[in-house]
């Protein structure tokens, strides 16, 4: 497990490949402020909640100039399946390999009903047009967390 990030680091640079296969780089968005958040699974109740609100938020996130990627373990075809059972469209990565979620803090032990296992840490990682950590957030509820960023970013 590595260390999580804090603002001011630099954000850890990947290329994933997208819901349809095709690579996408945290490099391709210099310039603009990236929200990348990491979620444990696609089609589950939570993750759901969170990539809806992401997608309904997606407008006003945009205007503000903000671009959004959700990064999970999961393969290209289950995030497509996803996208097109949820209408999402927000940007969905796959990290099979979990090399990122690790690079970004996002993946490790996880406490649930007394067991301990090694899992995907609710995270989302403010970056800015630099490609600087501007907020590092862990540990995150997928219900209501879309607006605390909102408020906490002031959008």
């Amino acid at each position: 497990m590595s260390a999580r990030l804090t603002p001011g680091d630099e954000a850890p640079a990947f290329t994933l490949p997208d819901a349809d296969g095709n690579e996408v780089s945290l490099a391709d968005h210099k310039g603009r402020k990236v929200i990348v958040y990491f979620y444990p699974a696609a089609l589950t109740p939570g993750c759901t909640k969170q990539a809806c609100d992401f997608t309904d938020n997606l407008d006003l996130l945009a205007g503000a100039g903000y671009d959004v990627i959700g990064i999970s373990p999961d393969k290209p075809e289950k995030l497509a399946k996803f996208r097109e059972q949820e209408s999402l469209k927000v940007t969905l990565l796959a990290d099979p390999d979990k090399k990122v979620l690790d690079a970004y803090g996002a993946y490790g032990e996880k406490k649930n009903y007394g067991s301990t296992y090694m899992g995907v840490i609710r995270s989302t990682i403010v970056v800015d047009e630099q490609g600087k950590v501007e907020h590092a957030l862990y540990n995150v509820r997928a219900t209501g967390h879309v607006a605390k960023i909102i408020k906490d970013l002031g959008i």
